[in-house]
């Protein structure tokens, strides 16, 4: 088969299937899984995955906005998708793709409770992160507001850890669950039934799987990014070698004329830049690119469009391949250079890299 495209994210959905089982044999047996694909499935393609992670046996899907959320209902999917941020001007978009709702404010739960419509809802409350959700002081009257709209239809109350992966802050994560414990009971009296709960993350649910209530939700853990040895990260991105230029001592490389070659090197163009994801600090950051089994660095500053890499200790040719990231140049490793978090990383990648998925 013919290669068009020079640069590939290879996403690996055996690896999906793994880290999503693994996740899974943590949990109660019944315990239902919401899986995010919000951010284009944090940079591997929301419909591809949305569409395995419901022949996995997802029990839902948890997105950003209605934008994402109607674009993958059209894509054939039938499990039932959250929309995070419902907003205040998509509500018939909602309505006619079927879409779940996360409530989060006064706003929002009038505007949608006198549509007078049947809609799905998720009540979502504020246990000491401080971002979205009612306070937990506000229980009652939340109760009182949603017993006016019958037609409210509520799927689960949930809430969010501010510090699931950091052992210090275990004694403000387990405050956290007394507060959200204590926000259940509330609603179960208040409706004589329970309501399915949820706060768990992918870090909550290796550290504190007993607290997996009746859901949880799974992100950055599906795709393979964890301390966990267990959970492989899904994805590798390569491209190719566009240009080979020897240059001599002396020279410089890349806008600004910001690098200049110790010695005589041979230098690889890769079209690879910032505008595809590759963060631009990563060109003073010991940003590396891997060619033969070799880690290159980046030198020069990173382009819109491309980067440029020492191919010393190489035979690269062009038309060769270099991976970006993948097994050994792990998305952690770049993170750790950059000081930011994988998440950044994978959402950044621009759409029109080719995805290509293997099982």
């Amino acid at each position: 088969m013919k290669v068009i495209h020079q640069t590939i994210l290879e996403v690996d959905l055996n690896k999906l299937s793994n880290n999503f089982n693994y996740l899974k044999s943590k949990l109660k047996p019944n315990t239902k899984i919401i899986a995010v694909v919000k951010a284009y499935a944090y940079g591997h393609g929301d419909v591809a995955i949305s569409s395995y992670l419901e022949k996995l046996g997802a029990h839902a899907l948890w997105v950003a906005d209605f934008e994402e959320g109607t674009r993958i209902r059209k894509s054939g999917i039938n499990i039932p998708i959250i929309i995070a941020n419902p907003g205040t001007k998509s509500t018939q978009e909602i309505i006619d793709n079927k879409l779940d709702i996360v409530i989060y404010n006064y706003e929002l739960l009038h505007l949608y409770g006198k549509l007078d419509t049947e809609i799905r809802i998720h009540i979502k409350f504020n246990t000491g992160m401080n971002r979205y959700g009612f306070n937990v002081s506000e229980v009652d009257n939340v109760l009182a507001d949603l017993r006016k709209y019958p037609k409210l239809k509520i799927q689960s109350i949930c809430s969010h850890l501010a510090a699931s992966d950091n052992s210090t802050e275990d004694n403000f994560t387990n405050e956290q669950f007394q507060a959200f414990d204590n926000i259940s009971n509330s609603f179960s009296s208040g409706f004589d039934q329970l309501i399915d709960r949820h706060i768990l993350n992918t870090n909550g649910v290796l550290r504190f799987p007993n607290k997996g209530y009746e859901m949880v939700r799974l992100g950055i853990g599906l795709y393979g990014v964890s301390n966990n040895s267990s959970l492989k990260q899904i994805s590798s991105l390569k491209s190719v070698i566009s240009q080979v230029r020897n240059i001599k001592k002396g020279s410089r490389v890349g806008y600004d004329a910001s690098y200049i070659a110790r010695e005589d090197i041979t230098v690889g163009v890769v079209p690879f830049g910032y505008a595809d994801g590759l963060n631009r600090k990563l060109s003073s950051k010991s940003g590396v690119i891997i060619v033969q089994n070799i880690m290159c660095p980046i030198i020069g500053k990173i382009s819109m469009d491309s980067c440029m890499i020492n191919l010393k200790g190489t035979s690269a040719e062009t038309g060769d391949e270099v991976v970006i990231f993948g097994e050994e140049n792990t998305i952690s490793s770049i993170a750790s250079k950059l000081n930011t978090i994988p998440y950044e990383i994978f959402s950044s990648l621009n759409r029109r890299i080719k995805r290509v998925y293997s099982c």
